[in-house]
């Protein structure tokens, strides 16, 4: 280390700890930094690239993951909860099956602004599509959905199963 750099070190226990200034802004930054130390400045950048972050192009909603669903088993009924932030009702489509429920949803934002010379528009949508198995068999028909404030809650009846009878031999 040249005389002129200074490195910020904390004493603890008889220990010495980097303070977090050095820290990189993501894990693979402090990957690279540790194959530097242990390569040297021969070891080949180009292989972290992949895992830059391009801060300009942030996904659109719902792409590349899927809202958050909560399956309740329940004596009586199977209740699905779904989180669907910046879905309208009518871009929500439920179907129901004995043993399936499957979500599709879709969202489209728009932005525009004009201010004299100013011009600036905005267009971002996304959907999905997620089938869920059902841990009892469901009667689709009576199945009931509620949407308020970006929640889903649909609540599917159980089928009455026939009860298991003992049968003697005669």
């Amino acid at each position: 280390m040249a005389k002129s750099e200074k490195k910020d070190v904390a004493k603890s226990g008889g220990q010495e700890l980097q303070s977090g200034a050095g820290r990189g802004l993501s894990p693979f930054e402090d990957m690279e930094r540790m194959f530097e130390t242990f390569f040297g400045q021969s070891w080949p950048r180009r292989f972290m690239r992949p895992f830059e972050m391009d801060w300009g192009n942030l996904p659109a909603p719902f792409e590349g993951r899927t809202p958050k669903v909560d399956v309740i088993n329940r004596d009586k009924e199977v209740v699905i909860k779904a989180e669907l932030p910046g879905v309208k009702k009518e871009d929500l489509d439920i179907s129901v099956s004995d043993d399936s429920v499957t979500i599709r949803a879709s969202t489209k934002h728009e932005r525009k602004e004009e201010e004299g010379e100013y011009y600036r528009r905005e267009t971002s949508s996304g959907e999905f599509v997620r089938t869920l198995a059902l841990p009892a068999e469901v009667d689709g028909a009576k199945a009931k959905a509620e949407f308020k404030d970006g929640v889903l809650e649909l609540t599917a009846p159980k089928v009455v199963a026939s009860k298991r009878h003992k049968v003697s031999v005669s």
